[in-house]
């Protein structure tokens, strides 16, 4: 089956512009075997972002301190040369130290990691609360690491000190994702073909395992409102949890391949979902219905070859900010750009290798990982139109099953919807 990088359409797309790159030290002898980037992450409140630089090792830097010197260096800078400069909240034990970046040996292969910051009003919901270890104040940001031998490291960010290390899963921990809500609750995805759920203000303890894969599970992500987890894996996957109840609402079928990333959008109406099958799609999680397809390969495989084109096999997905614009990474070695209203990309640009990739969290840049070193680009700059705005500040307090019964005429709840 012969196939292109771009259609005719999206060679006339614009390139993305480049912002910076974090690059990884290397040596005259260091392999670059082990040195893949599998994870890239900001902190919620955008002061801090991580990655793997591969082997054992997770870099922290302050993620303004990086901006500030792209804008130095032009476009380059390495990750050895940032100096913490920035003012930052004070840190539970008190200290008034400005920020610093930090170089974590996790002891493993590094999977996956993910920011979680403390709100004290959300209460563990573990029964014995009469006496914990760490009390987490309003002031806590921690970063947790998922290992290649199972095990979950909790490190606080403000100090680079290990805090917790969680020992359940039995193989490979390939994602992490906290609960939006402050609550420090974790989830864990994992190659054993299981979902953990850590209460962090209980200790870290295992709250629930949450089973019904078969095969591996490559990604878990939460809905804003953090009642809802979508987790997808190998055996075209993609599964939707009650996280109040830990029941599967549904499952979702569509991919015709191993599903290998998701992320819900800023107003939980749209999950976007990655697959080797050479497509993202996006789907209304409340219907389990398909809304939006995006291919990487033209003409699109048919589903008995799905598998096969796996020079397109798509790493990686993110829902920017303005819940407009999706990223995602393929083996193509493009990055594109997508809007969800359109059928090809808005823009693109190169990436080698590329397995990760993130939006800041206000979403003006887009971080892709490649061998250990980070790629930064500019994100698309449009202005949403007022439907997409009025289905943003609707579908934040609401789904779609109670919009379409909202007591308005017709035309205004089509007005409202995402529709196929």
């Amino acid at each position: 089956m012969a196939s292109f990088p771009l259609s005719v359409n999206e060679k006339l797309i614009a390139r993305s512009r480049t912002v910076g790159e974090l690059l990884a030290p290397t040596s005259p002898f260091d392999k670059k075997c082990g040195r893949e980037n599998w994870t890239v992450a900001f902190a919620p409140d955008g002061s801090y972002f991580a990655w793997s630089q591969g082997h054992r090792i997770v870099k922290l830097v302050p993620w303004s301190q990086c901006l500030n010197n792209f804008l130095l260096h032009s476009t380059k800078n390495v990750a050895n040369s940032i100096s913490p400069r920035l003012p930052r909240q004070n840190s539970d034990t008190g200290q008034k130290n400005k920020p610093c970046e930090h170089i974590i040996d996790c002891g493993d292969i590094v999977w996956s990691l993910a920011f979680g910051s403390s709100v004290p009003e959300k209460q563990s919901r573990c029964v014995n609360i009469e006496w914990h270890r760490f009390k987490f104040g309003q002031d806590q940001l921690l970063l947790a690491t998922g290992l290649n031998n199972g095990r979950i490291k909790i490190w606080d960010v403000y100090t680079g000190k290990l805090l917790l290390n969680l020992m359940d899963h039995t193989e490979v921990v390939r994602d992490l994702t906290f609960a939006p809500d402050g609550s420090l609750i974790l989830v864990s995805a994992s190659r054993d073909k299981t979902l953990r759920v850590w209460d962090l203000k209980d200790d870290g303890n295992m709250m629930k395992v949450l089973r019904g894969h078969q095969n591996w599970v490559y990604g878990c992500a939460f809905s804003p409102d953090s009642s809802i987890l979508c987790s997808v894996g190998a055996s075209k996957a993609v599964f939707l949890w009650d996280m109040d109840k830990y029941s599967m609402i549904r499952k979702l079928e569509g991919h015709h391949n191993d599903v290998v990333a998701c992320e819900f959008s800023p107003d939980g109406a749209l999950l976007a979902t990655a697959s080797y099958d050479t497509r993202v799609y996006v789907w209304d999680p409340h219907l389990g219905v398909i809304l939006l397809e995006f291919g990487h390969l033209f003409p699109p495989p048919t589903p008995i070859f799905a598998g096969g084109a796996n020079d397109r096999w798509v790493r990686s997905v993110s829902f920017s900010h303005d819940g407009l614009h999706i990223a995602s990474l393929a083996d193509d070695k493009m990055v594109r750009f997508w809007r969800i209203d359109e059928e090809y990309p808005v823009q693109v640009a190169p990436l080698n290798n590329g397995l990760c990739c993130t939006f800041s969290t206000d979403g003006s840049v887009l971080a892709a990982g490649q061998d250990g070193s980070v790629y930064f680009w500019a994100t698309p700059r449009q202005v949403s139109s007022l439907q997409h705005l009025c289905r943003m500040a609707i579908r934040r307090v609401m789904p779609t099953s109670q919009v379409k019964n909202l007591p308005i005429p017709s035309k205004v709840v089509e007005f409202l919807c995402y529709q196929i």
